[in-house]
């Protein structure tokens, strides 16, 4: 039987008050956890952002956005893990309607495309 893989995004916001090295070590073990049980198509890393509003008496979080494809029971599992983590102070996963694709790949058809154009003309 075929594996059911679904297109997911998830973005999580993580506590700079332990140090952005802190911050970047819990970016790191949740990415792998997504590598290890899906696959991963992009990773935005935004980095360190100003907060809308106060959370925990924090202005400042560390952002990421991952964007991968697994199988639909995992995306329930990672949501709690990011709920037990209290590095982790907010977090969202997404089930994408359209298929994935990597920012980087967009931003290299761009340019090629343009080219074409002015070639024709």
């Amino acid at each position: 039987m075929e594996k059911v893989l679904n297109s997911y995004e998830s973005l999580f916001i993580v506590d700079l008050s332990n140090g952005e090295e802190a911050a970047k070590a819990t970016v790191t073990k949740f990415t792998d956890l997504i590598a290890k049980n899906g696959e991963i198509v992009d990773v935005a890393d935004w980095g360190k952002r100003r907060l809308a509003y106060p959370i925990n008496d924090m202005n400042e979080g560390y952002y990421t956005v991952v964007t991968f494809k697994s199988e639909p029971s995992f995306p329930v599992e990672l949501e709690r893990l990011y709920n037990i983590d209290e590095s982790v102070m907010r977090s969202i996963v997404l089930k994408l309607e359209h298929e994935p694709v990597a920012k980087a790949a967009e931003v290299a058809e761009e340019p090629a495309a343009e080219a074409t154009e002015t070639d024709a003309e």
